[in-house]
């Protein structure tokens, strides 16, 4: 069983988050292109899995034993590149080249590029598929990690996910958690429209037989009982939470703002965007 988290342990949690997000607006800002709002909705999932719960080793990306992580919303890859180099996986300066020609930071994940990665992504619906079949070969070889997958709100649409869901839960893979990151946006449009409605969100998985929790994703605390508790509990069911989360968090520019969901914030905005984060407006990447 996992260790119940300290009151120091969620600090240190919630500064690593400041520290990934400020990486995120730095780095695309750099770059010129790439995904800081649905990023920023999934910084603070993301950190408390990489920063706490989840077993793996920088040093050694490929221990059979370590926990995976697959992010389906793969335009969501700064947040899981800063994770990376906040975790040691490679330095911090290679933020730098996100998107360019020869980075192995490309704008989609790719796990035969990059340290860490392990799944490659960025065509919506296919995680999910693909953490089943890492849950289902972890059961066939008799390891107890656990795998777990992050989906958009949008991405739902996909019937491609629900074909999963169901067999997930036939399969009874109770070491499969999937986190929809309910951050209410599609691309440029706020709610559920232009392409279908979503809600009610909880009561679809759990008609797909899935155990299923709701939580404030921006909630260190509650995300740290509710992914603990999806990680070690055993009754036969896959973990289903859904955590509701603001578009662009910690930018009072982007959150919520259709702009940012894929442009980067301009290079004369970033400073106080960075200072909201972090009161001394530390850029990371110009100390590395």
């Amino acid at each position: 069983m996992t260790e119940p988290a300290s009151t120091d342990d969620i600090q240190a949690i919630a500064e690593k988050a400041v520290r990934l997000r400020t990486l995120v607006l730095e780095m695309t800002t750099l770059a010129g292109s790439g995904h800081p709002g649905p990023s920023l909705s999934a910084a603070d999932v993301i950190s408390v899995l990489y920063f706490h719960l989840m077993r793996h080793r920088p040093e050694a990306p490929g221990w059979p034993e370590r926990d995976r992580f697959i992010l389906s919303k793969g335009h969501a890859a700064p947040a899981l590149y800063a994770a990376l180099t906040l975790s040691g996986y490679f330095p911090a300066a290679e933020l730098r080249t996100l998107r360019r020609l020869g980075s192995r930071l490309p704008g989609f994940p790719d796990m035969t590029r990059t340290p860490g990665v392990e799944a490659s992504s960025g065509s919506l619906g296919q995680g999910l598929s693909f953490g089943i079949g890492v849950a289902l070969a972890a059961r066939v070889t008799d390891r107890d990690h656990h795998t777990f997958v992050m989906v958009g709100d949008g991405e739902c649409n996909e019937g491609q996910i629900w074909e999963a869901a169901i067999n997930a839960a036939t399969w009874d893979l109770d070491t499969l958690t999937v986190i929809v990151d309910r951050n209410d946006h599609q691309r440029e449009a706020a709610g559920s429209l232009p392409y279908g409605p979503m809600e009610p969100m909880a009561k679809k998985w759990e008609a797909f037989g899935w155990d299923t929790r709701e939580v404030d994703g921006h909630d260190l605390p509650a995300l740290l009982r509710e992914l603990t508790d999806a990680r070690d509990s055993r009754n036969g069911r896959p973990k289903a939470l859904i955590a509701r989360t603001v578009r662009g968090k910690g930018s009072r520019q982007v959150a919520d703002n259709p702009e940012y969901h894929m442009n980067p914030l301009p290079s004369e905005l970033l400073d106080e965007a960075i200072a909201e984060l972090n009161p001394a407006g530390e850029r990371y990447l110009e100390r590395t």
